[in-house]
């Protein structure tokens, strides 16, 4: 596609864009009316939202449209799974300059709706408007199956923690690209294009979890969510926390301790969640810690100690992209 989107204009954007989504059972009224209709079965519907701001959480000399497309419906999806949900539908909107050339907001347009596929999803509708900077803000829609949601404040003492995903790949990527290097490509991939583990939210409900939240903002930092909403200590054991080979050889190349990722890295949106202790639990589930009495510790601890290095990502703190 050649031009710009000023040259195109809102209604051939739109057009471009709607031109090339797909649709699912659940969309009762797919783009192209004043509002979408998606299927709630359940009779309530779990919602998130998310922004994504252009040099702060992507960047087009790392990313490709595709891969921000990738990126921000999987942050989204993956907050549903994390609730214990069924991802159902996404509306995008989208913030772009007149003389970014066409071909991005439809690349990124192919990114959604193929991670929306991937979690059994749709792009149903939203919005583009002019501006100076690249902005994409993303409100997911989900159901609840007749389960009851997961939140973050029904971890007891006793239980166990466990995790399926990866951890700190994400953050090892970032730190490949932020010396100009382009591989390991599995972590800069993970930076750029992360893969939630979508179906292990509602499994993970089935299976009587009491508390659960996807890893964004870093392991720590999310399980300090959880600790304090449940009013409990969780201590992780570092042993138990796998870390590859090739996170190792990252590491030493730029002088960083790997589990320094794996504990306070973001953006894997793996997920975590606490279980009760007889719960088997699949293969997928690796047992990290264990949940506690709370106690004048920090709420999170690694191997009974405070965890004393910095990380876990704040909007208002750091910058990243």
């Amino acid at each position: 596609m050649k031009g710009t989107v000023g040259e195109l204009g809102e209604f051939g954007l739109i057009r471009e864009l709607t031109s090339r989504l797909t649709t699912t059972p659940a969309v009762r009224v797919g783009p192209g009316d004043d509002a979408a209709v998606v299927a709630a079965p359940d009779r309530r519907v779990v919602a998130s939202t998310d922004i994504l701001l252009e040099g702060r959480h992507f960047r087009r000399d790392w990313s490709t449209a595709y891969d921000v497309g990738r990126k921000a419906a999987a942050q989204n999806l993956a907050d549903i799974a994390a609730m214990g949900a069924v991802p159902t539908a996404l509306l995008l909107g989208l913030v772009v300059p007149a003389e970014l050339p066409a071909t991005w907001p439809v690349e990124l347009m192919d990114g959604l709706r193929d991670e929306c596929q991937v979690a059994g999803a749709a792009v149903v509708g939203g919005d583009v408007v002019r501006g100076d900077t690249i902005t994409v803000s993303i409100t997911a829609l989900g159901d609840l199956r007749n389960h009851e949601p997961v939140t973050r404040s029904g971890a007891r003492p006793g239980d166990v923690v466990a995790v399926t995903g990866w951890l700190g790949w994400s953050a090892a990527g970032h730190a490949v690209l932020s010396r100009g290097f382009r591989s390991p490509r599995a972590f800069v991939e993970a930076h750029r294009r992360p893969e939630p583990p979508y179906h292990a939210g509602p499994a993970a409900a089935g299976l009587g979890a009491t508390a659960m939240c996807d890893v964004s903002d870093g392991l720590i930092a999310d399980l300090g969510h959880i600790a304090e909403a449940s009013k409990v200590r969780i201590d992780v054991r570092s042993g138990a926390v796998d870390i590859p080979s090739q996170m190792h050889d990252i590491g030493q190349a730029v002088g960083v301790d790997p589990m320094q990722w794996v504990l306070t890295g973001g953006e894997d949106h793996a997920i975590v969640a606490t279980f009760p202790p007889d719960v088997k639990l699949p293969a997928r589930w690796k047992v990290i810690g264990e949940v506690l009495n709370p106690s004048a510790l920090p709420q999170v601890t690694v191997d009974g100690a405070p965890w004393t290095s910095n990380g876990g990502w704040d909007h208002f703190g750091d910058i990243e992209s």
